[in-house]
């Protein structure tokens, strides 16, 4: 019997013997391999970005974040950081799907630099508790956000802006939004 073998999306097929459903390729792309190639490139530009998150779904379906403090992440800074992750893989041996973006404005924080870029901006701040605080994110340590928020009092007949600074422990914190 003449057997031709062929790589289709992963799986090897063998006419004649198997379903390719059921021969797969070991394919186990490690995180830590991820992160450090793509922080590689980010220390190497030198451009004010950072690393915020990856996630390697099934399937080996790669999604790399990064963001910038000073500004929105440049195109250039997501194809270098793209490329440098993607040519130290080996799609012979693993399979993958790659995708580097920034994170979407309406994404939840995921990493203290962004609390740092959006000081002075509104935020939604949802407690581990369930209770929601909208305020001016005004200052971020280690250990504690600082949120202005802003109260309308009448008093003898009048209104009255209050403003109130709430401090809020980073451990206390389900949720963080911008508010635009």
């Amino acid at each position: 019997m003449l057997y031709l073998q062929k790589i289709l999306d992963g799986f090897i097929y063998k006419r004649g013997r198997k379903s390719p459903l059921f021969i797969k390729k070991n394919m186990t792309i490690s995180k830590k391999k991820v992160i450090k190639l793509a922080q590689e490139r980010i220390d190497e530009l030198n451009s004010g970005c950072y690393l915020v998150d990856v996630i390697i779904n099934r399937g080996n379906n790669i999604i790399v974040e990064i963001d910038n403090k000073n500004s929105g992440v440049a195109i250039n800074d997501i194809v270098s950081v793209s490329r440098n992750i993607e040519h130290n893989l080996d799609r012979e041996n693993e399979d993958f799907k790659l995708d580097v973006t920034s994170p979407g404005l309406d994404k939840p924080f995921k990493v203290l630099n962004q609390y740092h870029k959006n000081i002075n901006k509104t935020v939604k701040v949802i407690y581990d508790t369930g209770k929601i605080l909208e305020g001016i994110l005004t200052e971020v340590n280690k250990e504690n956000i600082f949120i202005e928020t802003k109260e309308i009092v009448k008093e003898n007949k009048k209104k009255i802006t209050k403003y109130n600074k709430e401090v809020i422990p980073h451990k206390s914190i389900k949720q963080t939004k911008l508010i635009f």
